[in-house]
């Protein structure tokens, strides 16, 4: 009886854990080293650095990893913009050297019609297999049975042990 007391109480900090940990703000990866004297090349080169992808992690933005790749971003990043390139031609200098897979969110051009548009290909076409398969299945009614012929019903009675008919 205790047992079941304790779990919700269980649960609920287990559930408070998990929600104070999805709350927590992120934790950069950059390091002390890195960083820009001037707070407005820092916040442009941060703001850069959120939308690249690291090409170790892939699912990360350079800001948020730790991988000597990304490293040697923030730190192009960062020289690029000390040399006086705007956001745009930053992005423009890591796309032309590393392709549209560097960014977090890629434009949508011929090169990348299968990235934008095949989720929703693929939820299309599911969901068109699901309306299929509920219309047969309510429009198929079931086969009517057939009536036995006397020599099957002559078997069936010979089987059961009842009188023939």
């Amino acid at each position: 009886m205790a047992d079941r007391a304790a779990a919700p109480r269980r649960l609920a900090a287990a559930l408070t854990i998990v929600l104070a940990a999805l709350a927590a703000p992120g934790v950069s990866a950059v390091e002390p080293d890195e960083r820009l004297d001037d707070p407005a090349l820092e916040a442009r080169a941060r703001e850069i650095s959120k939308d690249l992808r690291c090409l170790v992690c892939q699912n990360q933005s350079i800001d948020d990893s730790d991988a000597p790749l990304a490293r040697d971003l923030h730190l192009l990043v960062r020289e690029r913009l000390v040399a006086g390139d705007s956001n745009a031609s930053v992005i423009d200098y890591v796309v032309s050297r590393y392709g549209d897979f560097v960014l977090l969110k890629p434009p949508f051009r011929g090169s990348t019609y299968a990235l934008w548009l095949g989720p929703i290909a693929i939820l299309a076409l599911g969901g068109g297999a699901i309306v299929l398969f509920f219309r047969r299945r309510r429009t198929t009614a079931p086969a009517a049975p057939q009536a036995l012929d006397d020599d099957e019903q002559k078997r069936l009675d010979a089987l059961l042990g009842d009188e023939p008919r």
